[in-house]
């Protein structure tokens, strides 16, 4: 394995220091002008960045530049402000005596938490990171799926309602820049849009997690509370949504809450590229980020002869886009009339024949009548339909026993 760095505002040192080494990282470009890293990150040189030079003169949007094209931003610094602020833009920190050894490390993991595998790494994994960003609390679970509505935002709402009711915090953001639709289930007559807010604070750097949370509409459902940052309203609102923005702040919750559902577009493709000599604002780089920092994806897709090939060609492509990720397949809409007799056999073996190597999680069973109540009353089925398949079929993949009998109550909180 081995990592090509680029270094900037270096007096020697640190270069002479890793080439000395001889381990996982190489320096490929030592440059003095931080619009010569950013460039280089554009070309796809920089597997990772470097910056030694006076942590106050390093802007917080140039490190958004560079994690917005995919490569991880050490700062080398001893001074303990200066490090908050730049922790705060998504940046790792490191002193400026680390070692090359451990700055391997530590680039290691910036790159892994980015959503870059690295081959041969276990040895390198076992080892504390130098200078760790605060530790993170939250799982991240990002529901994803190809186009043709095969359900994504339905479950990942009433997987994040299991989760509240198995006495998690839960947060649940509607990241989708093509057709939002959580605050409509939840029967939210929002304009606002949550998590554009979340967005715009995290833009003026004047946050932490309590604020953010706050941001999020306290919704209670089935006796449990849980917090939701609606989408937009309008899909032309999209680059109100940067990418390096709603990471840093799940970056950011993680500290506060136990998960963090995230629903997300189904389109990858970053076309903008083709359209624009410069860098241009990516619609599609919010589904990218959010899924690089997911400690878990769900990739559902409908159990029916149309569904499943989308499946199976959507998740070739998030490979060739992203690399490998920690994916599982959920089978969605699953029913005797999609999939024939013995649907979960019959899908397990198409599955095994013709889908790529990524674990099945589980087979969602169609159940219309209880979608469409719960639609209907704007709620969850943990609410309107406790006792059918498709919510004990939820629950049991969100870890959530159900009780033998519990009686039903939901409200809005008047804060919202």
């Amino acid at each position: 394995m081995n990592i090509s760095v680029v270094v900037h505002g270096d007096d020697g040192t640190l270069v002479d220091r890793i080439e000395s080494h001889r381990g996982v990282l190489t320096v490929a470009r030592s440059c003095a002008e931080i619009s010569e890293v950013i460039a280089l990150c554009e070309t796809g040189l920089a597997d990772t960045v470097i910056l030694a030079g006076p942590p106050v003169e390093i802007e917080t949007h140039d490190i958004d530049a560079m994690i917005e094209r995919g490569v991880p931003v050490v700062v080398l610094c001893d001074d303990a402000a200066q490090g908050n602020r730049l922790a705060a833009a998504g940046a790792y920190l490191a002193t400026t005596a680390t070692g090359a050894a451990d700055l391997g490390v530590l680039v290691t993991q910036a790159r892994e938490e980015l959503g870059h595998r690295e081959r041969g790494t276990g040895a390198a994994r076992a080892r504390e990171p130098v200078a760790p960003v605060a530790r993170k609390r939250a799982h991240v679970v990002v529901f994803w799926g190809p186009v043709g509505s095969p359900g994504r935002s339905l479950v990942a709402l009433n997987y994040a309602v299991e989760c509240a009711l198995s006495d998690r915090e839960v947060v649940l953001l509607d990241a989708d820049t093509y057709g939002a639709s959580q605050a409509v289930q939840l029967g939210l007559l929002d304009e606002a849009a949550g998590i554009a807010q979340i967005c715009r604070t995290v833009d003026a750097g004047r946050f932490d997690a309590v604020k953010l949370v706050q941001l999020c509409a306290p919704v209670l459902i089935a006796g449990a509370q849980m917090r939701v940052a609606t989408g937009l309203p309008r899909a032309n609102r999209w680059p109100e949504l940067r990418p390096t923005a709603l990471r840093r702040a799940v970056l950011a919750l993680q500290e506060s809450v136990d998960v963090i559902v995230i629903d997300v577009a189904a389109p990858l493709e970053m076309d903008e590229d083709l359209s624009f000599d410069t860098a241009a604002p990516q619609r599609n780089g919010v589904t990218a980020s959010m899924l690089r920092i997911a400690d878990e994806i769900f990739a559902v897709g409908a159990a029916d002869a149309i569904g499943v090939p989308r499946l199976i060609r959507a998740l070739e492509e998030m490979q060739e886009v992203l690399g490998e990720l920690p994916l599982k397949v959920l089978f969605n809409k699953v029913s005797v009339a999609g999939a024939g007799t013995s649907p979960r056999h019959a899908l397990a073996e198409t599955w095994k024949r013709f889908g790529p190597e990524i674990p099945i999680a589980g087979f969602l069973p169609n159940d219309p009548a209880a979608v469409d109540a719960a639609l209907l009353a704007g709620s969850a089925l943990a609410e309107i339909a406790p006792r059918s398949g498709l919510r004990e079929a939820v629950a049991g993949l969100a870890g959530h026993r159900i009780r033998a009998r519990t009686t039903f109550l939901r409200r809005f909180s008047p804060s919202m």
